[in-house]
């Protein structure tokens, strides 16, 4: 069973999908930097200079000292992240739809495939079989 699993392990698919995984963690940390430090700025100032992650709905004010036992946290709804999340995951999209874009425009092109006999060649074969 240990040589089973050991050679499950070692074929070619799951190694490259642990790398394709680890890779993948990467490129979201890449991206997701680029949108939070480099794209929110500029929609944030274009937005009249708003930040959408400090808007909140608060149903239930903070109460107490923060640390102490008596200390109820505040209870918001907060909107303005939510829509920082939309924002996020559309420019995350159009991102990665750009490098997926630039990868299959980079990759050799497919060779053609013959397309085997048509119709009308199969129709000429049998024509001159039953000549025959």
């Amino acid at each position: 069973m240990l040589k089973e699993f050991k050679d499950f392990i070692m074929t070619g698919n799951v190694v490259e999908f642990a790398v394709a995984v680890i890779l993948a963690g990467a490129i979201g940390t890449v991206v997701n930097g680029f949108v939070n430090d480099i794209v929110m700025p500029f929609v944030g100032h274009f937005a009249g200079g708003m930040d959408f992650s400090q808007m909140k709905i608060v149903l239930t004010e903070a109460s107490g000292v923060e640390g102490a036992a008596d200390y109820v946290a505040e209870n918001a709804i907060r909107w303005g992240a939510w829509i920082n999340t939309i924002i996020s995951l559309i420019i995350v999209g159009f991102v990665l739809f750009l490098i997926v874009k630039a990868y299959n425009k980079a990759q050799p092109p497919a060779p053609a495939e013959d397309p085997g006999p048509t119709d009308l060649d199969l129709l000429g074969e049998i024509r001159d079989l039953l000549k025959k």
